[in-house]
Formats: structure tokens, C-alpha cells, sequence
């Protein structure tokens, strides 16, 4: 006798037709589904609604990676459906009085619309016998153009989250994590008289002087969160489980230095650090840095982020880790620097990744790094 696969679904009907809103546990959508990992593997190879489409969208080894490492975590969720198309042929049954939809249990009858890289993902799910229940959306019998316009419209209504939006939402949590400390060290510093960030990050939510603001919330987050974490996410879950997660020796701390302070709940003396370092910014190039114009690039991402890869730098160089540097130690190093506030233009450190490298190596190499 053929081996089933038996779950509760809701039939749902929309203009394009009916279909079945349903949960499944992830073993049997893994096994079911159309292989998409082989895509992930060879390369090149366009599924059939793909071709219909002319849309091809890239699958990732590394998104899956990312995928399985998540799916692990304390609070892992997917809450939206992952959508498959089955045909007719191959559904043994749907009871509509008891809401039970009877698949046969063996590979590849459920062609994947969208989802492909959360299945690769659950791939890696390891929680010790645990289920990871994912709600899923089946069409029945679809031709393939009514396929093609439901793939087509997820591909081309998605629309990309605001990562300050993301760091944002951090001061929400309840528990400590790298991201919520670098969101509120953000927020401190912009608020902070006096400091070289007052009012000048864009922080969504706010009524500041727009004119002002010229470093968005996730620029700053996310550089600085290099400076405490390897793998923040990981560090998160490690705290929501109500555990602390490890300090760093010695050598790690040379590529993040202040691990061990956030570690120690000492986010204002990370605060303090980057205040100062910033102080003495403002002091050495205070028009390239104070003045919001169009061509000037020093208070953008372009220079912000080229500092704050020097920062990490020169932060070693005068140390020790973990002690809060003074402005007058920087401004000593950033003295030697031969550039001068107008040379901060659009035209000699284009925006960009090319920019911000070519004003971190020309600032490392003035000042004797």
C-alpha cells in the first residue's frame, strides 16, 4: 500500500480559482517538494515557470546556509506560506468535512512557486526530534500561464524591508543582543548635545532637521556591530535561551575589540569610545564633517564607514582594548593626515564601496598605519 501524507487544510477561493491553505510538518514538504537544492548545486538550470516568465531568480548557497543556521535558533519562524503547485493526478483525496488533504508520501509531486531556499534551509534543521511546522498554499491542477502569473507576482510586488527599519525595531527586544545594543547606542549619540552625531543620523520615526541628517540608522548599526560581534544572530539566540555567550581572547579581540565590553553590559563605554574618536573627526576636518553638500562625502556612508574601518585600526594601535581613548590621542595621528576638508568630494572617493576603500587606505597611509 502506497505510504500518505495527511494533514489539515482550509480550501480558499479567489478570482484566479480555489486552493488549499494548509500545515505540514517540514520533513514531509522536504520530501515532496521538487528538489530545488539541485538548482542550488548545478547552477544555471531554469524551472519550466521560469522559462514562461522569462523571470530567473538566483538561488544561493550562502541564503540557504543562512536559512539553515536560522531554522535552529530559539525564535526561528516562517511565517508566510511557502507556495506549491501539485497536479490533480496526484492527490489521493480532500475531505472537505473533515479538512483533510491526503498526499501520497514520495518525491517530487509539489512543484515549489516560492520558498525554495527556506526547504534547502530545513534541510538543517536539527532540534532533536522537534517539528518545524510550515504553512503552505496548494494549487491544484494550474495550468502553467496561471502558474506563471503567481510566480511573476510574488517576484515583482516583493519589496525589500528598510534595514534602518530592521535596526529599529530592536528597541522592542527584551533581551540583550548585539543589535539592540547598537541601536541604542545610535539613538544615544544622535540624541547626545554636543556630539558629533546630534540629530545627524536618520532616525526613522523622528521630526529632526532633515538637512542635518546624512548617516542612516543601519549604516551606523551594522559597522558597528562588527566591532562586537562575529555572528550576531547567534549571539541573540544565545541570550534569549538565558545564557551569555562567550567573551573573546586575546586574538579575536583584534578583529573585534569591543566584544568583551558588550559582553559586560558596558555599552556606555562603548558609546564613550565612539564619541571620542568621532570628537576628534570633527575637530581635525570640522567643515568636511559639520557642512551638508551634495559633493561632500566625509559625513556620509562613504566616509563614515571608511572611518570606522580606521577607527578599528587606530583604536588597536594606541589602546589598550577596552579603554576609552581620548580625542586628543587621535587627533595626534589624525594631524599627519595631509587631507584637507575640501578634499572630501564625490570626485576623489566616488560613493560607494571604491570610495570608502580608497579614503580608508589614504587615510591609513597619511597617518603612518
Amino acid at each position: 500500500m502506497e505510504q500518505e501524507i495527511v494533514f489539515t487544510c482550509l480550501k480558499c477561493i479567489q478570482p484566479i480559482g480555489e486552493f488549499y491553505v494548509g500545515v505540514m510538518n517540514h520533513e514531509d514538504l522536504i520530501t515532496i517538494s521538487y528538489a530545488d537544492i539541485r538548482r542550488l548545486e548545478t547552477g544555471n538550470e531554469m524551472r519550466e515557470v521560469e522559462v514562461y516568465t522569462g523571470i530567473q531568480r538566483e538561488l544561493s548557497t550562502n541564503r540557504a546556509k543562512e536559512i539553515g543556521k536560522y531554522v535552529n535558533m530559539v525564535d526561528a519562524t516562517f511565517p508566510t506560506s511557502v507556495i506549491l503547485h501539485i497536479n490533480a493526478q496526484d492527490i489521493i483525496g480532500y475531505d472537505s468535512k473533515t479538512g483533510l488533504m491526503r498526499l501520497p508520501f514520495k518525491d517530487n509531486i509539489a512543484k515549489v512557486l516560492d520558498g525554495q531556499h527556506r526547504i534547502a534551509g530545513l534541510e538543517n534543521y536539527s532540534q532533536g526530534g522537534q517539528t518545524f511546522q510550515i504553512n503552505v498554499t496548494i494549487f491544484v491542477g494550474m495550468e502553467l500561464e496561471d502558474q506563471a502569473i503567481v510566480f511573476a507576482t510574488i517576484n515583482k510586488t516583493q519589496t525589500a524591508v528598510n534595514k534602518s527599519l530592521v535596526a529599529d525595531l530592536f528597541e522592542f527586544a527584551t533581551h540583550r543582543s548585539p543589535q539592540k545594543t547598537a541601536h541604542n547606542i545610535v539613538r544615544a549619540l544622535n540624541q547626545k548635545v554636543g556630539s558629533p552625531f546630534n540629530n545627524k543620523i536618520k532616525i526613522l520615526g523622528t521630526a529632526n532637521d532633515k538637512e542635518k541628517e546624512t548617516i542612516t540608522q543601519a549604516t551606523f548599526a551594522d559597522a558597528l556591530i562588527k566591532l562586537l560581534s562575529k555572528d550576531p544572530m547567534t549571539d541573540r539566540d544565545i541570550y534569549k535561551r538565558g545564557k551569555v555567550p562567550a567573551k573573546f581572547d586575546d586574538k579575536d579581540l583584534q578583529t573585534r575589540p569591543l566584544r568583551n565590553l558588550f559582553i559586560d553590559k558596558q555599552d556606555s563605554t562603548i558609546a564613550k569610545i565612539i564619541l571620542e574618536y568621532f570628537e576628534a573627526v570633527q575637530k581635525r576636518w570640522p567643515t568636511a564633517w559639520n557642512v551638508v553638500e551634495p559633493e561632500m562625502i566625509l559625513n556620509k556612508s562613504t566616509g563614515f564607514i571608511a572611518l570606522m574601518n580606521l577607527f578599528h585600526d587606530l583604536y588597536l594601535k594606541i589602546g589598550p582594548i577596552g579603554a576609552v581613548i581620548e580625542a586628543r590621542s587621535y587627533t595626534t595621528y589624525f594631524n599627519l593626515a595631509t587631507l584637507r576638508d575640501e578634499d572630501f568630494n564625490r570626485t576623489r572617493f566616488i560613493p560607494g564601496s571604491g570610495g570608502q576603500s580608497n579614503l580608508y587606505k589614504t587615510l591609513k597611509q597619511q597617518i603612518g598605519l
